[in-house]
């Protein structure tokens, strides 16, 4: 696809003529996460530019064809990771210091030379009548940045986390070294000195680590990390499943049901495929709206084949404080 280099070193997407939508309450996406903002529901996914969507109640999705979420990409991410494109992975947002911070994956499969990019912006009202993508975006930067050959890890699914001491954190990672903990400034960067750890790793055959797609969720005074273990992007040859693991600080370690650190291969069984609906299912998120805690993942629904499906569920607590998945 050809593309124009902007005189800020952005490079553009083509101008979208006609912006075209459709509305379901089964949108197929990939690493969905959300957020609210006002009385509508925003969710972002992997897709070129990132795909959005819109929703008043979850139920059902206005998704916007052709509308990439981010719809400049800026030039350090090409230079950072060769071979990247426009096909951006497992987004993360969160509302933060009155402004919206969005991470954002940049990579190329089985590669660990990875880009994790960061943009804010004031508000996510996203589109006007005609479709067009009306968030303004500002371009921070990369937040961290993996090299293959140099590190042993992967900058790849972000998560944001606020700490107990109010400031944020980023976990992200997959396979090579597993799940990394770093913590962030007041500009959302990596804060300094810098503060990297590996709180979930699972070494299976003498050398894989198939555990990766983050994601920290903050209920009654303990931290809950998810993670999905095995094999996503298969379709029905799909394995993912979800774990948990919980810490009363965010730096951990995260102790599965049976007491086991996720360092260590740990890890309580939240969701797989249930071989009825899905397949598999993992690249999981959590959030309370109002008061009800939701949880979400893509699965792979055999109905469609494999096709990658929104999956979204009510958490319930049991009394030792677990989620269990409804």
């Amino acid at each position: 696809m050809n593309r124009l280099v902007s005189i800020v070193s952005f490079v553009v997407f083509p101008l979208v003529v006609q912006a075209q939508s459709f509305v379901t309450d089964r949108p197929m996406v990939h690493d969905p996460v959300m957020a609210r903002e006002g009385n509508m529901y925003y969710m972002m996914s992997t897709g070129r530019g990132l795909q959005m969507a819109e929703s008043a109640d979850r139920k059902t999705w206005r998704v916007w064809r052709d509308v990439p979420l981010l719809d400049e990409i800026p030039a350090w991410t090409h230079d950072s990771v060769p071979g990247f494109r426009d096909h951006v992975w497992a987004p993360d947002i969160i509302r933060w210091q009155d402004r919206w911070w969005m991470a954002y994956s940049c990579s190329t499969f089985g590669k660990n030379t990875s880009a994790i990019g960061l943009v804010s912006a004031d508000s996510l009202r996203p589109l006007s009548a005609d479709g067009r993508n009306m968030i303004k975006w500002r371009d921070e930067g990369p937040i961290v940045c993996s090299k293959g050959k140099r590190d042993n890890w992967n900058a790849i699914d972000p998560n944001f986390i606020i700490g107990e001491d109010g400031m944020p954190w980023l976990v992200f990672g997959s396979f090579w070294d597993g799940i990394q903990l770093v913590r962030l400034d007041s500009t959302m960067h990596m804060a300094r000195p810098a503060y990297q750890r590996t709180i979930a790793r699972r070494v299976t055959n003498g050398r894989e680590n198939p555990v990766e797609a983050p994601f920290v969720f903050r209920h009654d005074g303990w931290f809950y990390l998810f993670v999905s273990w095995d094999y996503c992007c298969r379709g029905m040859e799909s394995t993912y499943k979800v774990v948990v693991g919980r810490s009363r600080t965010v730096a951990g370690p995260y102790l599965d049901r049976d007491d086991k650190d996720m360092a260590e291969g740990g890890g309580t069984l939240v969701i797989e495929g249930d071989k009825k609906r899905y397949e598999a299912a993992g690249h999981s998120a959590a959030y309370r709206f109002d008061d009800e805690d939701i949880f979400i993942c893509h699965g792979y629904s055999i109905a469609d084949k494999g096709a990658s499906v929104l999956v979204q569920k009510k958490i319930k607590w049991t009394e030792d404080g677990w989620p269990e998945i409804e």
